[in-house]
């Protein structure tokens, strides 16, 4: 697992720029939101999950996550039909922070064009470029927020 400014990526995943990460298992793809989303959203208080059986385009808003400081986008990171969520969130949201690639998954979706979609997230060393840049723009955002006050 790479640790990148304090933030926990494993390895094995994929990521998606818009925060999501993607774990294969033949062609199931569990999805979730990594570890610097759910740190820097805070307190994660509702999950808005998209039904089982929809069908989703890599890139496609699926659902909301609402945290004390603003609501998020959950993307899909791969094309597919979605065939399980989890359900757990209903009634924890909190999972989400506690484990976010574990009990904190989201959803899972039967990929439809996985080889492809895959080349389009990040994964190995693109990962740390990517959360780098992701750092950079967040410490802009900050500065610029700062500023305004």
């Amino acid at each position: 697992m790479a640790t990148i400014h304090g933030y926990e990526m494993p390895d094995e995943l994929y990521y998606h720029k818009d925060h999501s990460w993607a774990r294969v298992e033949g062609t199931k793809v569990t999805v979730g939101m990594h570890d610097m989303f759910q740190k820097e959203s805070g307190d994660i208080v509702f999950v808005d999950l998209p039904e089982e059986e929809d069908e989703v385009e890599q890139g496609e808003v699926c659902g909301k996550i609402q945290s004390r400081k603003w609501i998020g986008k959950l993307v899909a990171p791969v094309s597919g039909e979605i065939v399980e969520v989890n359900e757990d969130l209903e009634d924890d949201t909190s999972l989400i922070n506690k484990d976010p690639y574990g009990e904190g998954w989201i959803l899972v979706i039967e990929a439809s064009n996985l080889d492809e979609d895959l080349g389009n997230l990040y994964h190995g060393d693109a990962v740390v470029d990517f959360i780098n840049e992701e750092v950079k723009t967040a410490e802009a955002e900050k500065a610029k927020a700062e500023a305004e006050k």
